[in-house]
């Protein structure tokens, strides 16, 4: 658990509540604070100017996955009778090409109803457990055919502090190629495809992974949220884990976009596997095998996200950075500021 001095206060104007781009921001105009790992010193700068803090040879580990709307709207029939007009869904994790885990948002569904979304597109509940937060459903299609009727029906997943129904673009970064991902890797979001090639152009090789996000706020809090039950899929591509190893080797500098690029980079690390699932906890203490740095957003208050963060800092110096960043306006979530701890 977090120790008590990363429990900080967050005035609800610092919420992010609208994509830079609708605040009349680039998205790579955003605020960025760069924190030393070993003083905990801070400098404030803007996100654009990223390259300025890296340098040649230090490879950037960037995120792929492509966000999908995972909201879903049914009607829900039990032996042919309709249980529930309407019922919302939202996908939680893939577990193959045909089947995923949700929530449900309902008391009433039970293993054997069918879900219908649309005249030709159906769902089973195949199982529901009482004990934990998810459904497990087979949809009537699979593969890319199953992704486009997610996306033709579906809606991206906002949290309460969104005050309007942005739509599924603001949520993926300019390089989202591998859907999956149930809420947007946002550590990725800032970039654009200007800041890319600056940063190319000045020597720092760009690779690309992919783990797709799951659901992180189950709506309810009887549920746990322990960050060991929290599996998520990942896929490092062979030639990008070459690219990491060989900066190792040359003792370059591997900088991780986003929490969930560390997850998978260190979970191959642990385990010698370049595709799989994932439920690493990486909290203060922990030896990192791979990453040097990493790029970030915002965190809330206790979020596990902060565990990780004091592997790279410690939290002293975390929490400090944290109460500077709130005097000066940063921007939280999603839509929000970044950070950069090197």
């Amino acid at each position: 658990m977090l120790q008590e001095t990363l429990k900080f206060e967050l005035p609800s104007y610092l919420n992010a509540a609208m994509p830079p781009e609708r605040r009349g921001v680039r998205r790579d105009q955003v605020k960025m604070m760069v924190q030393n790992r070993r003083t905990g010193q801070t400098m404030h700068d803007h996100f654009f100017n990223l390259d300025l803090y890296l340098k040649k040879g230090d490879v950037l580990v960037l995120n792929s996955s492509r966000t999908v709307p995972a909201i879903l709207k049914s009607e829900l029939y039990r032996n042919g009778e309709v249980i529930q007009n309407e019922m919302e869904i939202r996908l939680a994790r893939r577990k193959n090409d045909s089947t995923w885990e949700a929530l449900a948002v309902s008391e009433e569904v039970k293993r054997g109803d069918q879900l219908i979304f649309s005249k030709q597109f159906l769902g089973e509940v195949l199982e529901v457990n009482k004990k934990r937060p998810f459904i497990t459903i087979k949809f009537s299609k699979n593969g890319s055919a199953l992704y486009d009727e997610i996306y033709a029906i579906g809606e991206p997943v906002r949290y309460e502090y969104i005050n309007s129904p942005w739509e599924l673009d603001y949520y993926q970064t300019v390089f989202a190629t591998h859907p999956g991902s149930v809420e947007m890797p946002s550590a990725g979001r800032a970039f654009s495809w200007e800041l890319l090639f600056k940063l190319q152009k000045k020597g720092i090789k760009l690779v690309f992974i992919q783990l797709h996000t799951g659901l992180s706020y189950f709506l309810d809090d009887k549920w746990d949220h322990s960050p060991t039950e929290n599996y998520e899929e990942y896929t490092i591509p062979a030639e990008a884990w070459e690219n990491i190893l060989q900066a190792k080797v040359e003792g370059k500098r591997v900088i991780s976009v986003g929490t969930t690029v560390v997850r998978a980079i260190e979970t191959a690390a642990l385990n010698g596997e370049l595709s799989g699932w994932t439920n690493l906890y990486i909290k203060p203490k922990y030896d990192l095998k791979i990453t040097d740095g990493i790029i970030t957003g915002m965190h809330e208050p206790e979020a596990s996200h902060l565990d990780m963060l004091s592997a790279f800092v410690n939290q002293k110096d975390l929490f400090n950075s944290y109460q500077e960043a709130i005097k000066r306006g940063y921007l939280w979530h999603e839509f929000g500021d970044m950070n950069l701890i090197l």
